[in-house]
């Protein structure tokens, strides 16, 4: 793929976020798009990767995937193919939310709990008053609720379809289901971003971003939800990543 560099078999975009946000602008802006899947992909995701052969194809077919993690900076510069910054979907959510209410986009957010779910779209509402939100729901749904949520963003035709449901289960959602959802221009999953957004987590500090430690920062901050690994566990991929990526090469 032009304009990637290859990292344990993920092709990692090397455009840096200004860049990303204006390539996803210009397919929001034609007048019949396809469906644009991105993945925000991190050192944990790209070990996944490796054994996990539906995230494979699911990688292999996705228009975009974005470095969100330092570990992949610096697997790029060890490759000789410096990627200059990460684009993770917390910030990539934000600029696409500002330059929406320039431009009146619309938006529907799908994950998390049904409270988090609320107050984060209520507090999009506040701070980018002119962003449209074709709808909204929470993670939490049985078949035939899926069914119906399905139907409403098929009738809404939203912009772009933000995910909250965890990865890599979000992107594989998105690719199970992207026949229904060929009414959005654009779609990714955002992590934990809704919570940030919802005050449900604190975002992080200045100073552990500027480490580039904001992935120490939620470990050890972010509670554990219910049915999910613990961030410990989850992070236990980051050894094999560096050996892998960066020690090995």
């Amino acid at each position: 793929m032009e304009g990637t560099v290859n990292i344990l078999g993920v092709p990692f975009s090397k455009l840096t976020l200004d860049e990303t946000t204006q390539q996803l602008a210009r397919h929001i802006q034609k007048e019949q798009p396809h469906l644009y899947h991105l993945i925000t992909a991190n050192p944990e995701i790209t070990i996944t990767h490796q054994t996990d052969t539906a995230l494979q194809t699911i990688v292999r077919e996705a228009d975009l995937i974005t470095p969100d993690g330092i570990g992949i900076v610096i697997a790029s510069k060890r490759k000789g193919q410096p990627i200059s910054e990460r684009v993770t979907g917390y910030d990539l959510l934000l600029r696409l939310l500002e330059q929406g209410n320039a431009l009146g986009w619309s938006f529907f957010f799908l994950g998390t709990d049904e409270e988090t779910n609320r107050k984060a779209v209520e507090a999009i509402n506040r701070r980018y008053p002119n962003v449209k939100i074709a709808g909204r729901h929470n993670g939490f749904f049985n078949s035939e609720e899926e069914a119906g949520i399905l139907e409403n963003i098929q009738h809404t035709k939203p912009d772009i379809l933000i995910i909250a449901m965890g990865a890599p289960y979000s992107d594989k959602w998105i690719y199970k289901h992207k026949q229904e959802l060929n009414q959005v221009k654009v779609v990714f999953g955002v992590g934990g971003s809704l919570d940030v957004i919802a005050g449900k987590v604190n975002p992080t500090p200045r100073v552990w971003k500027t480490l580039n430690l904001e992935w120490l920062h939620r470990l050890l901050t972010v509670p554990v939800v219910k049915g999910q690994k613990s961030r410990w566990r989850r992070q236990s991929a980051l050894p094999k990543f560096v050996y892998r990526a960066i020690i090995k090469g």
